[in-house]
């Protein structure tokens, strides 16, 4: 059945008789996970067993219960049958599994399994198996009603038939009001290879606008904790976003996949061991962000450790005095350092090794030493004296607090890796009286992460996805490193997006920093949101930019590009009421974006002609004023630029900045200037 041919009536009503049956299964499964829990919590187990029991069955049972409401599936295969694995046998694939009894075949099976791959990838070249590709059309905003089932496409693979399916064009191109959804039901082969790759492995996605990267990575998050639950569960799984209004954006992707209790976050929440109160000027939050000042600190760290003390050790054990020369000790402290452990880690060392040398005295004079003999050399008076004159104990505030204050040990551990100008830049102006009167800035957190990192390693992750990375600064890469330290990254972005003073020219520098120089990158190219008129407007902007990307292309042949031109700059904010009202005689989202000086009148004038407009942070509102700065990652139907000129010049990366803007348009992006486009 063609995508404009009629639909037998009896073929709706019987996949609205099994979308019946499977909303009563799944009531059934919520019910029966709320039952195991009752049930598990009686269950007679030793405690850790029944721990793990018991958080298990009350997780399964949240996600069931949280399960945002909607449509149970979104396609069906059906196997020919000379298929060895599934020959004749048919498949409905939705966001979760559903099953009547779990030894019963599943109702629907999860968009995740094996299987269901099969979905995503046949064609008519490659059926694999695959007679016929059915897809459900639903109604917009379904919450999951029977009747809500209107249309359903068949693709007949096995007679080579091959075309573009009208069911995903129309969800792809339907208004975008609310935050992000998800794209179970339209991944494309490309993206489906990405969302499905190995655990072990990191990707970097260089992705153009609109090519769906930010759900390829939420889509492979899913995927990894599908599919790799146990060492997902132990390891943990985080995504990173640029701010809180992205997080919020994308917040219900996950859910309605069926997974939850996903951590969310931002790099600056995760490295927060004290609120911003202190700012930098650019130069100074540059240097900060240099990958150099991870060495100015690491030397300030282990300058502290002494090889130099000569004095040997006596420890008391009864009447006995056991003596540890200071040649010996002197040469553990420098094996110890030589080996470079964590700073912490080797304190320990250099204790452990003192009583080494003390209990092989004792064994040699009258045999051997218990552990309780051993516990109580290590907490002798003069052994934990020496460690503390030796390698003493520090905060990361008290040595980043020293370097930034100036002084000789600051000027010891910059030597020969800043300048003098940048020795003088990276200090405080006004030092503090000690570090817990300091006022630290957002920078200032990187450093005491480092350090912080330099003492002792962070608790990591087994899987991180980081999004907007091109943004990422030498040590924010370093900070997200550590915590994936023993795991693997999703990284993704569009250089030519790069916005912060410090965004990346090149992937290879951003993967070097994060500690995986030897990861893919992988292009996509082929745009799903943003229209073809928009995407050629915005081809001619990116060979502006110092960045070496492959041009996009746009799938979407609709939409629409306006340009509004004033003569008079003060007849600018006039146009764009005007502008905001055309938009609103359409379906979907109006964002207004400008840049982030102009704003606060933008959002008074609309208010006097009767506009209501909400900003960035409201993602159910019909109209949005949003600051340029912000507006990364988000998306809206209709567009509303305003001069183009005055965001290029509000920042360094200006450019960059309007590539962003200019590619946040689904539908139709309209231009409203007074000035010539700065390209």
């Amino acid at each position: 059945m063609t995508p404009d041919a009629p639909v037998p009536q009896h073929a709706l009503d019987q996949e609205r008789a099994h979308h019946d049956r499977c909303r009563d299964a799944l009531a059934g499964m919520t019910g029966g996970a709320d039952e195991q829990v009752s049930t598990g919590e009686d269950v007679s187990a030793s405690g850790a067993d029944a721990e793990v029991l018991g958080y298990r069955l009350r997780s399964r049972a949240k996600e069931l219960r949280e399960l945002p409401p909607g449509p149970l599936f979104f396609g069906r295969l059906d196997f020919g049958p000379d298929e060895p694995d599934h020959g004749r046998q048919s498949y409905h694939v939705g966001r979760l599994r559903i099953t009547e009894h779990p030894a019963a075949p599943p109702l629907v099976v999860d968009w995740r399994a094996p299987v269901s791959r099969t979905f995503y990838q046949a064609s008519a070249r490659d059926p694999r198996g695959v007679t016929v590709r059915r897809r459900f059309g639903w109604a917009p905003g379904s919450k999951g009603d029977s009747r809500d089932l209107t249309g359903l496409e068949d693709e007949h693979l096995a007679r080579g038939e091959d075309r573009v399916s009208g069911i995903v064009a129309r969800e792809i191109e339907r208004p975008r009001v609310g935050p992000m959804r998800d794209i179970a039901a339209t991944i494309q082969p490309e993206q489906d290879d990405l969302v499905r790759g190995d655990l072990g492995l990191t990707v970097c996605v260089q992705g153009a606008p609109g090519t769906g990267k930010t759900a390829v990575g939420l889509h492979r998050a899913a995927y990894l904790l599908y599919t790799h639950p146990q060492r997902m569960r132990r390891g943990g799984l985080l995504v990173l976003g640029p701010n809180r209004t992205f997080l919020s954006y994308i917040a219900e992707v996950l859910p309605s996949l069926g997974e939850t209790g996903v951590r969310q976050s931002t790099l600056t929440e995760e490295i927060a061991r004290h609120p911003v109160t202190g700012e930098d000027d650019e130069p100074t939050a540059l240097l900060k962000h240099d990958a150099r000042t991870a060495e100015v600190l690491r030397r300030a760290l282990y300058a502290r450790v002494r090889t130099d003390h000569g004095d040997s050790l006596a420890v008391p054990d009864g009447s006995y005095r056991w003596r540890v020369d200071g040649e010996t000790s002197a040469r553990i402290v420098a094996e110890v350092l030589d080996e470079e452990p964590p700073y912490a880690v080797g304190r320990e060392r250099v204790r452990a090794r003192i009583v080494r040398a003390v209990q092989d005295q004792a064994e040699r004079r009258s045999g051997p030493r218990g552990a309780a003999w051993v516990r109580r050399i290590e907490r002798a008076r003069p052994v934990a004296a020496y460690v503390d004159a030796v390698w003493p104990a520090v905060r990361p505030e008290q040595v980043v607090a020293e370097l930034l204050s100036g002084g000789d040990r600051s000027a010891r551990a910059a030597d020969g890796v800043l300048d003098a100008d940048e020795q003088r830049a990276l200090l405080w102006s006004r030092p503090p009286r000690s570090w817990r009167s300091a006022r630290w800035s957002a920078a200032d957190l990187l450093l005491l992460d480092e350090v912080s990192g330099l003492i002792e390693h962070p608790e990591g992750y087994g899987h991180v996805v980081v999004d907007e990375a091109q943004d990422l600064s030498p040590m924010e890469c370093r900070a997200i490193a550590r915590r994936a330290a023993f795991g693997s990254l999703t990284v993704l972005g569009d250089l030519a997006q790069g916005t912060a003073p410090w965004a990346s020219r090149s992937w290879a520098a951003t993967l070097f920093h994060l500690g995986r120089p030897e990861a893919a990158v992988v292009p996509l190219t082929t745009g799903f949101r943003v229209p073809q008129a928009v995407v050629e407007l915005t081809n001619r902007l990116l060979g502006r930019l110092d960045v070496e990307v492959p041009e996009a292309r746009s799938l979407r042949p609709d939409g629409e590009l306006r340009s509004r031109v004033v003569d008079d700059p003060d007849d600018v904010q006039a146009a764009v009421v005007a502008a905001v009202r055309d938009a609103l005689e359409r379906d979907g989202s109006v964002g207004v974006v400008a840049a982030d000086g102009d704003v606060p009148s933008l959002r008074r004038t609309l208010a006097e002609a009767g506009v209501e407009a909400a900003g960035p942070e409201s993602l159910e509102a019909r109209v949005g004023v949003v600051p340029a700065s912000v507006v990364k990652g988000l998306e809206y139907d209709h567009v509303v630029a305003v001069e183009p000129a005055a965001i290029a010049e509000a920042e360094e990366r200006g450019l960059h900045r309007l590539y962003v803007v200019l590619t946040r348009a689904v539908s139709r992006l309209e231009v409203v200037r007074s000035r010539p486009l700065p390209f």
